[in-house]
């Protein structure tokens, strides 16, 4: 099966890339059929080259891109590659439930008055009524 991917060039942390058809079981830096382009993604901004016309006839004979190239191809305006783009990110399955079975929702708690810390804690005497923190005088009601 044929592939049209990149053939990483370059030298070491400069990186250039060239668009080649080979053999999706050759290795990536073997010999490839043909040469269609080149990519350079260190320059500002990443410079794109590639012949349009042979990658078009390349994939009519059943040549697939890759994800990257079908990427950059999209990117430079070459129509019909979205079927080859394939997503990066990985989408959460949902767990279906039947709505017979689904638990129906439960209801809310009250809100509690105070915390547990606080009917925990011991009152001090700034807290506490002002029947409680002053002691009854008795003597002022008792007169005789």
């Amino acid at each position: 099966m044929l592939v049209i991917r990149l053939q990483r060039t370059g030298k070491r942390n400069a990186p250039a890339f060239r668009v080649v058809v080979t053999e999706k079981n050759s290795p990536i830096k073997g010999r490839a059929k043909e040469y269609l382009g080149h990519y350079l993604p260190t320059r500002n901004p990443h410079e794109f080259e590639f012949n349009k016309e042979r990658i078009a006839h390349w994939m009519s004979v059943g040549a697939l891109p890759s994800n990257t190239v079908a990427r950059l191809l999209k990117n430079a305006g070459m129509d019909g590659m979205d079927k080859f783009v394939e997503s990066y990110t990985k989408k959460k399955k949902r767990k279906e439930v039947p709505e017979e079975a689904a638990p129906p929702p439960a209801a809310p708690a009250p809100a509690a008055t105070e915390t547990p810390a606080e009917k925990a804690a011991p009152k001090t005497e700034e807290e506490k009524p002002a029947e409680e923190a002053a002691p009854a005088d008795d003597t002022e009601q008792k007169e005789g």
